[in-house]
Protein backbone atom coordinates (compact mmCIF):
# COMPACT_ATOMS: atom_id res chain seq x y z
CA UNK A 1 0.00 0.00 0.00
CA UNK A 2 1.24 3.76 -0.83
CA UNK A 3 -0.90 6.57 -0.51
CA UNK A 4 2.01 9.27 0.03
CA UNK A 5 0.87 11.25 -2.79
CA UNK A 6 -2.50 11.45 -0.97
CA UNK A 7 -0.84 12.06 2.20
CA UNK A 8 1.14 14.75 0.78
CA UNK A 9 -1.33 16.58 -0.82
CA UNK A 10 -3.30 16.29 2.71
CA UNK A 11 -0.68 17.74 4.77
CA UNK A 12 0.03 20.14 2.36
CA UNK A 13 -3.54 21.08 2.61
CA UNK A 14 -3.08 21.24 5.96
CA UNK A 15 -0.71 23.64 6.31
CA UNK A 16 -2.71 26.09 4.04
CA UNK A 17 -5.54 26.29 6.14
CA UNK A 18 -5.58 28.98 9.08
CA UNK A 19 -4.00 28.43 12.67
CA UNK A 20 -7.41 28.31 14.20
CA UNK A 21 -8.25 25.03 11.76
CA UNK A 22 -4.94 23.52 12.77
CA UNK A 23 -5.25 23.96 16.32
CA UNK A 24 -8.85 22.80 15.92
CA UNK A 25 -7.51 19.49 14.19
CA UNK A 26 -4.99 19.50 16.68
CA UNK A 27 -7.09 19.37 19.68
CA UNK A 28 -9.74 16.93 18.29
CA UNK A 29 -7.19 14.30 16.97
CA UNK A 30 -5.48 14.46 20.63
CA UNK A 31 -9.07 14.67 23.01
CA UNK A 32 -11.69 13.72 20.29
CA UNK A 33 -11.90 9.65 21.01
CA UNK A 34 -12.70 10.96 24.96
CA UNK A 35 -15.96 12.17 23.41
CA UNK A 36 -17.08 8.47 22.74
CA UNK A 37 -16.28 7.91 26.14
CA UNK A 38 -18.86 10.55 26.94
CA UNK A 39 -21.04 8.72 24.49
CA UNK A 40 -20.61 5.55 26.25
CA UNK A 41 -21.68 6.51 29.65
CA UNK A 42 -24.71 8.66 28.26
CA UNK A 43 -26.04 5.44 26.38
CA UNK A 44 -25.53 3.26 29.52
CA UNK A 45 -27.73 5.45 31.79
CA UNK A 46 -30.07 6.00 29.02
CA UNK A 47 -30.60 2.27 28.90
CA UNK A 48 -31.00 1.66 32.21
CA UNK A 49 -33.97 3.27 32.84
CA UNK A 50 -35.76 0.52 30.04
CA UNK A 51 -37.34 -2.34 30.61
CA UNK A 52 -35.62 -4.64 28.60
CA UNK A 53 -32.19 -6.40 29.46
CA UNK A 54 -30.77 -6.44 25.90
CA UNK A 55 -30.54 -2.66 25.23
CA UNK A 56 -28.25 -2.82 28.75
CA UNK A 57 -26.55 -5.01 27.36
CA UNK A 58 -25.55 -3.34 24.40
CA UNK A 59 -24.73 -0.61 26.47
CA UNK A 60 -22.16 -2.29 28.07
CA UNK A 61 -20.79 -3.91 25.10
CA UNK A 62 -19.43 -0.98 23.34
CA UNK A 63 -16.81 -0.26 25.80
CA UNK A 64 -16.05 -3.55 25.71
CA UNK A 65 -15.86 -4.49 22.10
CA UNK A 66 -14.21 -0.88 21.23
CA UNK A 67 -11.32 -2.68 23.78
CA UNK A 68 -11.67 -5.97 21.70
CA UNK A 69 -10.93 -4.15 18.28
CA UNK A 70 -7.79 -1.83 20.09
CA UNK A 71 -6.07 -5.24 20.72
CA UNK A 72 -6.99 -6.82 17.11
CA UNK A 73 -5.17 -3.52 16.32
CA UNK A 74 -2.01 -3.69 18.56
CA UNK A 75 -1.64 -7.50 17.20
CA UNK A 76 -1.92 -6.02 13.43
CA UNK A 77 0.55 -3.17 14.53
CA UNK A 78 3.38 -5.73 16.11
CA UNK A 79 3.31 -7.54 12.74
CA UNK A 80 3.71 -5.01 10.28
CA UNK A 81 6.79 -2.62 10.58
CA UNK A 82 5.92 0.68 8.47
CA UNK A 83 7.49 4.06 9.42
CA UNK A 84 5.32 6.84 10.17
CA UNK A 85 4.62 9.32 7.36
CA UNK A 86 6.13 11.99 8.75
CA UNK A 87 9.65 10.79 9.09
CA UNK A 88 9.40 8.67 5.95
CA UNK A 89 7.55 10.82 2.71
CA UNK A 90 10.05 12.79 0.99
CA UNK A 91 9.36 15.97 -0.16
CA UNK A 92 6.21 16.03 2.27
CA UNK A 93 5.24 19.49 4.72
CA UNK A 94 6.24 18.77 8.59
CA UNK A 95 3.33 17.44 10.44
CA UNK A 96 1.43 19.88 12.61
CA UNK A 97 2.26 17.45 15.59
CA UNK A 98 5.46 15.89 17.09
CA UNK A 99 5.77 12.74 15.02
CA UNK A 100 5.64 9.47 17.23
CA UNK A 101 9.34 8.56 17.74
CA UNK A 102 10.77 5.30 16.27
CA UNK A 103 9.27 1.75 16.61
CA UNK A 104 6.10 3.35 16.78
CA UNK A 105 4.39 1.73 13.79
CA UNK A 106 2.07 3.45 11.54
CA UNK A 107 -0.40 0.70 10.22
CA UNK A 108 -2.73 0.94 11.25
CA UNK A 109 -3.98 3.92 12.82
CA UNK A 110 -5.14 3.21 16.60
CA UNK A 111 -7.02 5.77 17.06
CA UNK A 112 -8.97 5.42 13.76
CA UNK A 113 -9.65 1.99 14.82
CA UNK A 114 -10.92 3.06 18.53
CA UNK A 115 -13.03 5.58 16.61
CA UNK A 116 -14.67 3.08 14.14
CA UNK A 117 -15.21 0.25 16.71
CA UNK A 118 -16.97 2.92 19.33
CA UNK A 119 -19.09 4.13 16.06
CA UNK A 120 -20.24 0.90 15.00
CA UNK A 121 -21.12 -0.16 18.79
CA UNK A 122 -22.48 2.65 19.97
CA UNK A 123 -24.90 2.49 16.80
CA UNK A 124 -25.43 -1.22 17.45
CA UNK A 125 -26.97 0.35 21.14
CA UNK A 126 -28.97 3.33 19.77
CA UNK A 127 -29.42 3.51 15.84
CA UNK A 128 -30.09 6.97 15.49
CA UNK A 129 -26.64 7.79 17.11
CA UNK A 130 -25.63 6.72 13.74
CA UNK A 131 -25.55 10.33 12.58
CA UNK A 132 -23.27 11.83 15.48
CA UNK A 133 -21.19 8.51 15.56
CA UNK A 134 -20.05 7.83 12.10
CA UNK A 135 -19.04 11.67 10.92
CA UNK A 136 -17.29 11.76 14.27
CA UNK A 137 -15.25 8.15 13.40
CA UNK A 138 -14.56 9.85 10.08
CA UNK A 139 -13.26 13.17 11.37
CA UNK A 140 -11.05 11.27 14.01
CA UNK A 141 -9.89 9.20 10.71
CA UNK A 142 -8.71 12.35 8.66
CA UNK A 143 -7.99 14.30 11.64
CA UNK A 144 -4.71 11.70 11.90
CA UNK A 145 -3.64 12.11 8.36
CA UNK A 146 -4.39 16.16 8.40
CA UNK A 147 -2.16 16.50 11.61
CA UNK A 148 0.65 14.39 9.32
CA UNK A 149 1.14 11.02 11.70
CA UNK A 150 -1.01 8.50 9.63
CA UNK A 151 -1.42 8.10 5.41
CA UNK A 152 -4.24 7.44 3.74
CA UNK A 153 -4.15 4.17 4.03
CA UNK A 154 -3.73 3.80 8.28
CA UNK A 155 -6.68 5.64 8.79
CA UNK A 156 -9.15 3.74 5.89
CA UNK A 157 -8.13 0.17 7.44
CA UNK A 158 -8.02 1.13 11.08
CA UNK A 159 -12.27 2.31 10.47
CA UNK A 160 -12.52 -1.27 8.72
CA UNK A 161 -10.89 -3.52 11.12
CA UNK A 162 -12.42 -1.49 14.27
CA UNK A 163 -15.57 -0.97 12.69
CA UNK A 164 -15.58 -4.92 11.61
CA UNK A 165 -14.33 -6.13 15.20
CA UNK A 166 -16.91 -4.26 17.47
CA UNK A 167 -19.50 -5.11 14.80
CA UNK A 168 -18.71 -9.03 15.45
CA UNK A 169 -18.21 -8.83 18.61
CA UNK A 170 -21.63 -7.04 19.95
CA UNK A 171 -23.50 -9.72 17.64
CA UNK A 172 -21.45 -12.53 19.36
CA UNK A 173 -21.90 -11.72 22.64
CA UNK A 174 -25.33 -9.71 22.98
CA UNK A 175 -27.36 -12.46 23.56
CA UNK A 176 -24.78 -13.76 26.47
CA UNK A 177 -24.90 -10.59 28.01
CA UNK A 178 -28.36 -9.85 27.90
CA UNK A 179 -28.69 -13.12 30.11
CA UNK A 180 -26.41 -11.86 32.33
CA UNK A 181 -27.62 -8.69 32.71
CA UNK A 182 -31.33 -10.42 33.58
CA UNK A 183 -29.88 -12.56 36.02
CA UNK A 184 -27.71 -9.89 37.97
CA UNK A 185 -31.08 -7.84 38.07
CA UNK A 186 -32.60 -10.80 39.59
CA UNK A 187 -29.80 -10.66 42.39
CA UNK A 188 -30.33 -9.06 45.79
CA UNK A 189 -27.11 -7.20 45.49
CA UNK A 190 -27.76 -3.40 45.50
CA UNK A 191 -24.52 -2.20 43.98
CA UNK A 192 -25.60 -4.66 40.65
CA UNK A 193 -29.51 -3.79 40.29
CA UNK A 194 -28.11 -0.14 40.40
CA UNK A 195 -25.81 -0.62 37.38
CA UNK A 196 -27.91 -3.06 35.29
CA UNK A 197 -31.21 -1.04 36.14
CA UNK A 198 -33.81 -2.19 38.15
CA UNK A 199 -35.98 -4.05 34.90
CA UNK A 200 -39.42 -4.46 34.52
CA UNK A 201 -40.47 -6.58 37.26
CA UNK A 202 -38.98 -4.55 40.05
CA UNK A 203 -40.47 -1.54 38.66
CA UNK A 204 -42.97 0.51 40.50
CA UNK A 205 -46.79 0.69 39.43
Amino acid sequence: MDSSDVYRAVIGFAHGTPSWVQSSFEIWTRYGLLLFGVLFAAVWWRSRARGPARPVALAVLAPLATALAYGASEVVKSTVDEERPCRAVAGAAASLVPCPGPGDGSFPSNHAVLAGAAAVALTLAVRRLALLTVPLALLMAFSRVFVGVHYPHDVAFGLLLGGSAAALAVLALAGPAAALVTAARAGAIPAVVRFTGPGPARRGP
